[in-house]
């Protein structure tokens, strides 16, 4: 975490990164409900000098789960070890993980739900009683060794809460569910990460940043990157709302937060395919990008805003989408 401090970063990309980093729940913008009840979990554990209980944190991309993870580590005292799901396709590689964990520590697994069924069986014996079961040997001859665990707390945050198994989600003390930003919330976002990079942008400014950010902190400081951009080259020493407009006129974002591939959805589905319901495979081959993008990054906040309904016979264009796009319907 040096970088995120280093004086010399100026208007580097890890410069950037440290506006989004807050470092507790008091810095972090959002989420009010969440922030209650993890500084709940937090403060009991201390009060009873143990590790905090296990905390699964499920939503959307881009909402703050990796932050949290951090804020928890911070607030309690505790070193953060970082890994995430996909890199643990085998038993062997978690209970390595697990192994050389420290007391108290934290240990963060994004996209949880992806990892290997053989890990995820082993990890619900090293969260009830910080012990792990090491298989020695093959056939007839091998022998399971405990393995003894320190005590730690698992962060998991997931995009799919869907995909876990019961038994995994059931060991975790309490999972938080976070919810899209209101533009005012992301008008706090934008202005603590301006203020951090020594940006001057006025109040409409931001305001234009958030009202296109689909309610996402992450969307919103990508936004502000690119707006920062813009009048850099332009040569503007302050962000006013037409530096703002421009720069998201320039990469594609309309007044809704719209980009080039949720237009394309929306195009195909009010026009290619006659507006009738369209299977999730076929949307990801007309538009030639990969389902898990669709359904996980894109689909949700155009089912949000109410421009895509889902149907038992696939995607369709609501009335909505065909007022943003412009289309006339014979409704």
């Amino acid at each position: 975490m040096e970088e995120l401090t280093s004086p010399e970063l100026g208007d580097s990309e890890l410069a950037f990164e440290s506006a989004l980093r807050p470092k507790s729940l008091t810095e972090f913008v959002g989420q009010s409900k969440v922030r209650e009840q993890i500084s709940l979990i937090i403060e009991a554990a201390r009060m009873q000098n143990r590790t905090a209980d296990h905390i699964l944190l499920a939503g959307p991309p881009g909402l703050g789960k990796t932050t949290l993870a951090m804020i928890v580590a911070h607030e309690s005292g505790a070193p953060l070890r970082l890994t995430s799901g996909p890199t643990i396709q085998h038993a062997g590689d978690l209970a390595a993980v697990l192994s050389s964990l420290a007391p108290g520590e934290v240990l963060f697994i994004d996209e949880i739900h992806r990892m290997a069924r053989a890990a995820e069986e082993m990890l619900y014996l090293a969260m009830e009683d910080f012990r792990v079961d090491v298989m020695v040997g093959k056939g007839p001859g091998a022998t399971s060794i405990p393995l003894e665990l320190a005590p730690f707390t698992l962060v998991g945050a997931t995009t799919r809460s869907g995909m876990l198994p019961n038994p995994l989600r059931d060991r975790f003390g309490f999972t938080a569910h976070l919810e899209f930003y209101e533009v005012e919330e992301l008008r706090e976002v934008i202005a603590r990460a301006a203020i951090k990079l020594g940006l001057d942008i006025e109040a409409q400014a931001l305001t234009e940043i958030a009202s296109r950010s689909r309610g996402t902190p992450r969307i919103a400081n990508r936004l502000l990157r690119r707006v920062r951009d813009f009048a850099l080259v332009a040569g503007e020493s302050r962000v006013t709302v037409a530096i703002a407009q421009g720069a998201l006129s320039l990469y594609e974002v309309d007044a809704l937060g719209l980009d080039r591939l949720d237009r394309e959805i929306l195009k195909v589905l009010t026009s290619r395919f006659d507006g009738k319901p369209v299977g999730l495979s076929t949307l990801a081959v007309a538009v030639g990008e990969e389902q898990d993008t669709i359904e996980a990054v894109v689909e949700p906040f155009l089912v949000r805003m109410g421009l895509i309904a889902r149907t038992p016979r696939g995607r369709q264009a609501t009335a909505a989408a065909y007022r943003h796009l412009g289309i006339e319907t014979n409704d």
